[in-house]
C-alpha cells in the first residue's frame, strides 16, 4: 500500500506549481514528480479567496479532501507531490461530476503527453534579440 502524506509548507507547494498542472471544472489539480525514489504521495490542498469567505473555501478543501482520500490511492502516483486547488465551482458542483472532475485531472496527469509540436526544446529554443 502506498503511503500518503498532507503537503503543509509552502515550499513545497511551490515545487508543486513548477509541475504539470490540469483544470477540469471545479479543480485545478497540480503534480510534480519528486525524482527521490520514495513511493510516498503528497498531497496539498487550497482555496483562493476568490472562491469566497472562509466558510466557503473550507467546505471546498473539505470536498477536495474527501475526493483526494476517495480517488489518491487508486490513481496517484508514487513519488509524486499533488496540490488541488479549489475554483469558483467547487461548492456548488453536484458530488459526481466533482469525483469526475478530480479523477479526469488524475488520469491526465498520470499519462506522459508527448511535447508539443509548437513548444520550444533546450537551450537554442529561445530567439536571439
Amino acid at each position: 500500500m502506498t503511503r500518503i502524506e498532507r503537503l503543509t509548507s509552502r515550499p513545497q507547494f511551490l515545487a508543486a506549481a513548477k509541475g504539470m498542472s490540469e483544470a477540469r471544472g471545479g479543480v485545478v489539480v497540480q503534480r510534480r514528480d519528486r525524482g527521490d525514489g520514495d513511493p510516498l504521495i503528497g498531497v496539498g490542498f487550497t482555496a483562493t479567496r476568490k472562491v469566497g469567505g472562509a466558510v466557503v473555501r473550507n467546505r471546498a478543501k473539505r470536498r477536495l479532501r474527501e475526493a483526494a482520500r476517495l480517488l489518491i490511492p487508486e490513481l496517484g502516483r508514487p513519488g509524486s507531490d499533488y496540490v488541488l486547488i479549489a475554483r469558483m465551482g467547487t461548492v456548488d458542483r453536484a458530488w459526481p461530476r466533482l469525483l469526475d472532475d478530480v479523477k479526469w485531472a488524475l488520469t491526465r496527469l498520470a499519462t506522459p503527453r508527448p511535447p508539443r509540436p509548437d513548444a520550444p526544446v533546450g537551450p537554442s529554443a529561445s530567439p536571439e534579440p
